[in-house]
This record gives structure tokens, C-alpha cells and sequence, in this order.
């Protein structure tokens, strides 16, 4: 009976504990550090348990013992294997395991008895572990355009889980393609850590654009990336170019640089230069200098590699150029009204442009000497440009004449107390100006294209005549001019005004006797058509009678009225 009733006691506190067991909880812990695992995370108070038991999963269900505490007791480490230095409890029941291992990885179970109840609570614990770091090994020297090459390993040492690797081209990730991209990933597992080693291959096959290119690895959501690396991209020469120094215009005179330029990696080192029919090959450079090239220097040139001569750039040269000759030119004398035909030879790599100055004002168009002018005389220039290139030619034009008379008057003056003469006059050089009668000069005005002007003031006691003579190392002239003394042109002047003043009375009286004469033979017409009528009313004559004799007296007063307004 009392068997029974202890076989039946114990099958009820199983079904107790199995009803009363809670989900795993797993937990995360680092790898060599202080693994701390919760029991019942506070669900029962401390003063409600009576014994708190640890236990762990060995394998196949067998469980394994680590400790035990009753309530106000010590903690009683019953393992016997390796935990038994290892593990400990703290005041809220979790357990603790020292220098957490991969062997750790299992399912940890807190017991817990309150009063007639016991509780478990497993907690499956996952152990941790980063790589030390990253590194890249057996890196490629070169990469060659078009092949796949090893570009190198990329390593994560120790890890648990093992790391995901991922590769990176100028921090954008690669993916194997199959083609130019090829991931090669192998893990290792250290038999007496449990650590796993992750290597990951890459192999690449480069292109130009790759040049400079910067290559890393990654350790997917860990803070782990490895030193970046480039690599020497080679490939054979497909493109060259030939550039020309300097580049926008080459005059004659000029240094000629050619530039043979390859984009082979590594770039080739000598180079043929075709100039022009002759072939100059150079080592360990890419430019031939042509020093102070001349016109001839226009045409084709070539450049092209040494080892494959139908690699070839070509470029067409013209060297600019520019000679002018005028004629003539220098000092130049020329006469008054003779032509001066000049010649301006240009020889030239393209179009010219002309431009002319006078005394260094622009003029509009090329000067046109079929007669000269004193006025044509200055300092001409012209200048032709071509590109960058500018020439100037000139000379000095000096045109002379004999002195001559071109006018001589005279003027009395404002107050009428002296007479100006002025004598003008043109030729060059200068004419000096003299004059047959004393006087006082007043002034003489500036040699402009060839002219003068000089003046004179006289007051002359008598009628006399003056002659101006001008005078250079051309030649002279003179001309003469009569003046009156000022004495008598004062008594013809008063003469004359007599004489004006007679004729004016003389008109004035004619015009007013003209006037009175109409007047009167109005009035006696007047007084002769009132008579008449008056008579022909008494008598009763017709009037017809008298219509001849009106006629008549009409026609004379017209007439008369004609007279006085002549």
C-alpha cells in the first residue's frame, strides 16, 4: 500500500513539472567572457523559493548536474566534470559559467521549488564569436584587361558563426557573375576550438576603367573590413594620338613639339616620327622638338610605335607665315600736283588683313596719290596681320611747291581810323611773307597743309600801291593791290552821302506833286458828273449825250494816277 501510494505520488509531481515548464529562451553570449544565464527573469519572488536547482542537457536526454540552494543556505556545487570550476549562481538565481566556450552552445534548466509547485525554465544559450580581423592574402601583382585573375583571399580567422564575406570595388559590393566576377567562399573548423576560418576567393577580370580602382573585403554586419588595395591594370596599346605643342597657332620661327601618346599600360617607350618623308625613332621618351621650324615645315606628319608600325597617328601642319614689302618707302619728297604710285608686295600662309594710318589716325581706306596736295604731306603706316602674326611698313611723304600768291584784299577797319591788308598765300617749305610799305603786322596764322595768312595794318596819307611778295627755296611770287588814302575816301563818303540826300528830296517831291494832281482831277470830276446830271433831270435830255465825254475824263484820271505811281 505504501508502495502505491509513493509510485503514484511520483507521477503526479511529473505531470506538476511538466505542466509547469516555460518555453527556451535563448540567450547570446561572447565567446571567453562571463556567461550569465537568467532563471525565471523574476516571474517568482526570491522569499517564495525554497530550493533552486541548475542542471544542463549532456546529449540523448541525459541531464547533468551543476548546482543547488535551499533557501538560506550557501550555493552546493554538485558537477563533477569540467563545470565544476567554472559555474556559480548570483543573488537573483541566474548561473554563471567563466570563459564562455563553443561546448557551451547547449540548453541550460533553472528548477525552482515553491511551496508544493516546482517550476523549470530552459534557456538555450548560442556562443559568439568575431573574427580578429580581416586580411587579404595572395594578392595578384598585376591584372591584365580580359583575363580572369586571382586578385586575392580574403580571410576571417576564429569565428563563430562563420563570417559572410563580401567583396567591394570602390565601395560598391560584387557579385559573381560567372564571367568577369567569380566568388569562391570555403570554411575551415578548428577541431579543438569549434572555430570556423572563412576564405573567401575573388577572381576578376579587369578593364581600363579599372585603373586606380580600389578592392576591399567585408564581414557582413560586423564592424570588419580590411585595408583597401589597388592593382597595376596592363593592357596592349589600342589608341594613339599624336598632339602638337603649341596647339593653337605655329609661326614660323616657332619650336614644333610632337607627342606620340599610347594608352598601352605599360606605356610603350620609343616611338617612330615620320616628318615629312624622313622617320626618326626615339627611346625612352614620346616628343621630337623641331627647333625654329620654318614655312616649309607645313605638311603631314606621322608617329607610330616601334614594334607594330601600322599603330599610327597622323596630323596635318601649317606653319603661319607673313612678309610684306612697300615701295616705295622711307623719306619720300614729292612737287605740289604729281603722283606717287605705291606698291605693297604681301606673301602670306592665309588671308590678310590691311589697315592704314596717317600721323597714327586710322583711315577708312588706302590712300589714292594721283595729284598731290600740300595736305597728302605725313607719316603713313601700314600694317598687315595674318593670324597672330602682325607687320608694319611706312614711310614719310613731304610734299613741296614754290610760294605763290593766292589772294590779297583789304579791309577798313571797324573804327575806320586804319586799313588791314591780308595777303594769302601756299607753298612749301613755308613762304616767308613781305610786304612794300611799312605797317604794323598783325599776326600771322599757323602753316597748315601748305596755306599762310598774313596781316598787315597801314593808315595811308595818300592813294599808293602795296605789293605782297612771298618768298622759299622753291621759288617766288608777288601781286599788288591799290589803296586810297583815307583823307579822300572820307570826302567821297561825305559826297556821296550829299549827293544821296538830294536825289532822295528830289524823289519824295515828284511822288507827293504826283499825288495832289490825282487828287485835284478826281475832285473836278467829281464836281463835272454832278452838273451833268442835274441838267439832264430839268430839261429831260437823255444822258446817253454825255456818256463819251465820262469815258474820256475815266481814261485821263487813270492815266494821271498811272503817272504818280511810276
Amino acid at each position: 500500500m505504501h508502495l502505491l501510494s509513493a509510485g503514484y505520488a511520483s507521477a503526479l509531481l511529473l505531470i506538476a513539472l511538466l505542466s509547469q515548464v516555460t518555453s527556451l529562451e535563448p540567450i547570446i553570449g561572447q565567446y571567453g567572457e562571463m556567461l550569465k544565464i537568467p532563471c525565471n527573469s523574476g516571474a517568482i519572488k526570491a522569499e517564495d523559493i525554497a530550493i533552486t536547482k541548475w542542471k544542463y542537457d549532456k546529449g540523448d536526454g541525459v541531464p547533468g548536474y551543476l548546482l543547488v540552494k535551499q533557501k538560506n543556505q550557501n550555493v552546493s556545487i554538485s558537477a563533477t566534470d569540467e563545470y565544476k570550476v567554472r559555474v556559480s549562481m548570483d543573488k537573483n538565481s541566474s548561473l554563471l559559467i567563466s570563459a564562455a566556450k563553443l561546448s557551451d552552445q547547449r540548453t541550460f534548466t533553472c528548477m525552482v521549488v515553491t511551496g508544493g509547485d516546482v517550476f523549470e525554465y530552459p534557456v538555450n544559450v548560442l556562443i559568439h564569436k568575431l573574427p580578429a580581423k580581416l586580411e587579404i592574402s595572395g594578392e595578384a601583382e598585376e591584372l591584365e584587361i580580359g583575363r580572369l585573375t586571382k586578385l586575392g583571399n580574403c580571410v576571417a580567422k576564429d569565428a563563430n558563426p562563420p563570417a559572410n564575406i563580401t567583396w567591394f570595388k570602390n565601395n560598391k559590393p560584387l557579385e559573381a557573375d560567372g564571367k568577369g566576377i567569380s566568388i569562391k567562399v570555403s570554411v575551415v573548423v578548428e577541431s579543438s576550438t569549434g572555430l570556423s576560418t572563412t576564405t573567401s576567393t575573388l577572381e576578376y577580370s579587369a578593364m581600363k576603367e579599372d585603373t586606380g580602382a580600389r578592392f576591399k573585403c567585408r564581414a557582413d554586419g560586423l564592424p570588419l573590413e580590411s585595408s583597401s588595395m589597388n592593382f597595376t591594370i596592363t593592357y596592349s596599346t589600342e589608341n594613339i594620338m599624336l598632339e602638337v605643342s603649341p596647339q593653337k597657332e605655329l609661326k614660323e620661327g616657332d619650336n614644333l613639339t610632337l607627342k606620340c601618346v599610347a594608352d598601352g599600360n605599360p606605356a610603350p617607350t620609343s616611338f617612330n616620327f615620320h616628318l615629312k618623308g624622313e622617320l626618326v625613332t626615339v627611346e625612352n621618351t614620346d616628343t621630337y622638338t623641331i627647333a625654329n621650324v620654318s614655312r616649309d615645315a607645313t605638311g603631314e606628319y606621322k608617329c607610330s610605335l616601334t614594334d607594330d608600325t601600322s599603330m599610327e597617328a597622323t596630323r596635318n601642319i601649317t606653319v603661319t607665315y607673313l612678309d610684306i614689302n612697300l615701295s616705295p618707302s622711307g623719306n619720300i619728297v614729292k612737287r605740289a600736283g604729281e603722283a606717287l604710285n605705291l606698291s605693297l608686295q604681301i606673301d602670306s600662309s592665309g588671308k590678310a588683313e590691311v589697315s592704314w594710318t596717317k600721323n597714327n589716325a586710322k583711315l577708312g581706306k588706302q590712300p589714292n596719290f594721283t595729284k598731290l596736295g600740300y595736305s597728302d604731306s605725313g607719316r603713313y603706316e601700314w600694317t598687315v596681320t595674318v593670324g597672330h602674326i602682325t607687320r608694319t611698313a611706312s614711310f614719310d611723304l613731304t610734299v613741296e611747291g614754290p610760294a605763290v600768291v593766292k589772294s590779297l584784299f583789304k579791309n577798313r577797319s571797324n573804327d575806320g581810323q586804319h586799313k588791314v591788308l591780308t595777303c594769302e598765300a601756299e607753298g612749301s617749305p613755308k613762304p616767308a611773307v613781305s610786304w612794300s610799305i611799312n605797317g604794323t603786322v598783325l599776326g600771322e596764322s599757323p602753316f597748315v597743309n601748305g596755306k599762310i595768312t598774313h596781316k598787315i595794318k597801314v593808315v595811308p596819307s595818300a592813294n599808293l600801291t602795296v605789293h605782297c611778295t612771298v618768298t622759299n627755296s622753291l621759288g617766288n611770287d608777288s601781286r599788288a593791290i591799290n589803296v586810297s588814302s583815307l583823307i579822300e575816301e572820307v570826302r567821297m563818303d561825305k559826297q556821296d552821302q550829299s549827293e544821296d540826300s538830294d536825289q532822295t528830296r528830289l524823289v519824295v517831291g515828284v511822288i507827293v506833286g504826283l499825288l495832289i494832281a490825282t487828287l485835284v482831277i478826281g475832285l473836278a470830276y467829281w464836281v463835272y458828273s454832278k452838273k451833268s446830271k442835274q441838267g439832264s433831270w430839268k430839261t429831260g435830255e437823255k444822258e446817253c449825250g454825255s456818256s463819251e465825254e465820262e469815258k474820256k475824263l475815266e481814261e485821263k484820271v487813270e492815266e494821271n494816277s498811272q503817272k504818280a505811281e511810276v
